[in-house]
């Protein structure tokens, strides 16, 4: 069911020459965890204590653990990438307040027969480079705005996606997730915005034959193992390559320093697991992102209020590796629980944001996890300025951040003003 990637050189990659090996215990060998897995404690029962022995020891650990037993190990970059084609630019976007560009992008060593197209939107007043968000979206990048040079995808889209026909974009579907986006606001706030589809790398379906993984297959293999990437893996792979794209290609009107992660539900999970691999993302915000992501997977597997780990890999088994489903029946079994992905962020800021018609997402289980983070970050000196839960629409601004508001599982423009309240905070302009 799932794509290939080369585990032991992606290891490598990860955690350099600390010489993790690929060979973690089998699932039915771990022993039950009831409790919170210790986040300072290696698998092996060793205990770190200082910031360099976490860095250097226990966070590659955490990295690699999540990576084979929950998302699968992330494609590693590409030999080679490069701006294939700049579609348009329009220095007159929003009257003028903003210039919007979209740009193609090729990827070599494999070379990737799939491009992903990146759109920008920056604020045309500007004193320096501007803090971005970097987001993924579910209906393609002409959702969100009107415009006619927007490229629409070519592949798979959703039916629920407004102008989708025969589960193909159209024309119809220009500027219809406006109201999802809210560029208008990110820009009036001076921030920029990168967005790319999530289609383009991998659609979000249970055909596997669509996406770019196959392309990482290694010589002679024709199945997947698992601890191939699931979607959410490779959709995180994505959100690298756009970081890539600004640091290296946008540096004049992007600040590198100032890159923030937003992503919602599914898309919120993939922000935080992006976030966690890669330290040039200053901010993560997974939006509602819930079960496998910001919930606790330790939850009775009979509970209906809640969505458990279970139940999400019968509904969306291509979202996550072929190794998490064993944990189904025994989640007490995993290594580690979210809170350990959150703690590698460390010490940068993360934000969980909710809403309380959205219980399915575990808003109470998802402080749970801030707490349980919070430790890791008072090694950095920073943390979770809570020790209860904060009432609705009270934005609690600390570097581990949290906000619920009134209303469902959605991402408006009351959450964007949240988002930019934050980054405000967190992301300071450079002095």
């Amino acid at each position: 069911m799932r794509k290939s990637v080369g585990v032991i050189a992606v290891l490598m990659l990860l955690v350099g020459t600390m010489g993790f090996s690929a060979d973690f215990p089998d699932a039915a060998s771990l022993p039950s965890r009831p409790e919170l897995p210790d986040p300072f404690v290696m698998l092996d029962g060793t205990k770190v204590s200082t910031v360099a022995d976490w860095n250097a020891k226990r966070k590659p650990e955490l990295q690699a653990l999540f990576q084979n037993y929950m998302y699968g190990y992330l494609p590693p970059k590409p030999q080679k990438w490069a701006v294939e084609e700049v579609l348009f630019s329009d220095a007159m976007f929003m009257g003028g307040k903003a210039t919007l560009s979209e740009s193609r992008l090729a990827f070599f060593g494999p070379d990737l027969k799939h491009r992903l197209y990146v759109l920008l939107v920056v604020p045309n007043k500007r004193s320096g480079p501007v803090p971005v968000f970097v987001g993924m979206n579910f209906c393609g990048n002409h959702a969100l705005a009107d415009h006619p040079s927007i490229h629409i995808p070519d592949g798979w889209v959703y039916k629920s996606c407004g102008g989708s026909e025969n589960d193909k974009a159209t024309e119809k579907g220009r500027g219809t997730q406006a109201d999802v986006w809210n560029l208008d606001l990110i820009v009036d706030r001076g921030y920029g915005l990168a967005c790319f589809y999530s289609g383009d790398l991998d659609p979000d379906t249970a055909d596997f034959s669509d996406g770019i993984e196959p392309a990482f297959y290694k010589p002679g293999q024709t199945a997947p193992a698992p601890s191939d990437p699931g979607a959410i893996a490779t959709w995180a792979w994505g959100y690298h390559r756009v970081v890539d794209f600004l640091v290296e290609k946008q540096a004049a009107t992007i600040d590198p320093k100032r890159i923030a992660a937003v992503g919602h539900s599914r898309n919120g999970k993939t922000t935080l697991l992006a976030a966690a691999l890669d330290e040039r993302i200053a901010l993560a915000i997974p939006h509602q992102a819930g079960c496998g992501g910001t919930a606790p997977d330790r939850v009775a597997i009979d509970r209906k209020d809640v969505e458990t780990i279970r139940r999400i890999n019968t509904v969306f088994p291509h979202w996550f590796c072929d190794n998490f489903p064993l944990f189904n029946e025994a989640p007490d079994k995993l290594p580690f629980d979210q809170h350990c992905l959150v703690a590698i962020c460390a010490p940068r800021a993360v934000l969980f944001s909710n809403a309380t018609e959205d219980q399915w997402a575990n808003p109470d289980g998802q402080f749970e996890m801030l707490k349980a983070a919070d430790p890791v970050y008072r090694q950095f000196g920073v943390g979770l300025d809570a020790t209860e839960r904060p009432g609705l629409r009270k934005l609690l601004d600390s570097r581990l951040g949290y906000y619920i508001r009134p209303g469902k599982h959605s991402m408006d423009r009351e959450d964007w003003g949240i988002f930019l309240d934050y980054a405000d905070k967190q992301l300071p302009a450079a002095k």
